[in-house]
C-alpha cells in the first residue's frame, strides 16, 4: 500500500479496489474505471487534474450560489425568482443538539 500523502505518499493517489481485501469481485475501480488515462502523458494528467480540480470548485460555488438564493432572495441575480425561499435554517445538520465543536456560538450569532 502507499503511504498518505501526508507522510510522505504521493498525492492524489488512489488504491485499487479491485485488488484489495474486498470479499466478492469488483469489476472496475473508482478512479478511472476503464482504463483510459493508463497511458496517458504526465502532461494530460496534470491537465486533467487541473480540470477536475476546477470542477469542484465550481461545484461548490454553484451550491453556495443556491443557499444563498434560497436564503435571501435576490442575492443571486442569475437565480432571482426561480429558487423558492427558504425560511429554514440551512445549516440544521449542524444544530446546538450535535455537540460539535463552535456550533453553539455560530447559531447565536445574528444573520442579519
Amino acid at each position: 500500500g502507499e503511504k498518505h500523502y501526508m507522510r510522505g505518499g504521493k498525492p492524489g493517489f488512489f488504491p485499487s479496489i479491485k485488488k484489495g481485501g474486498i470479499p466478492h469481485p469488483v469489476p472496475f475501480d473508482l478512479f478511472d474505471p476503464f482504463g483510459l488515462s493508463k497511458n496517458a502523458s504526465p502532461e494530460k494528467k496534470a491537465k486533467g487534474l487541473l480540470a477536475e480540480i476546477n470542477n469542484g470548485r465550481l461545484a461548490m460555488l454553484g451550491i453556495m450560489a443556491f443557499v444563498s438564493e434560497s436564503k435571501v432572495p435576490g442575492s443571486v441575480p442569475a437565480l432571482a425568482g426561480k429558487i423558492a425561499p427558504y425560511s429554514g435554517e440551512v445549516m440544521a445538520p449542524f444544530a446546538a443538539s450535535d455537540n460539535l465543536p463552535f456550533v453553539a456560538d455560530m447559531l447565536k450569532s445574528p444573520l442579519f
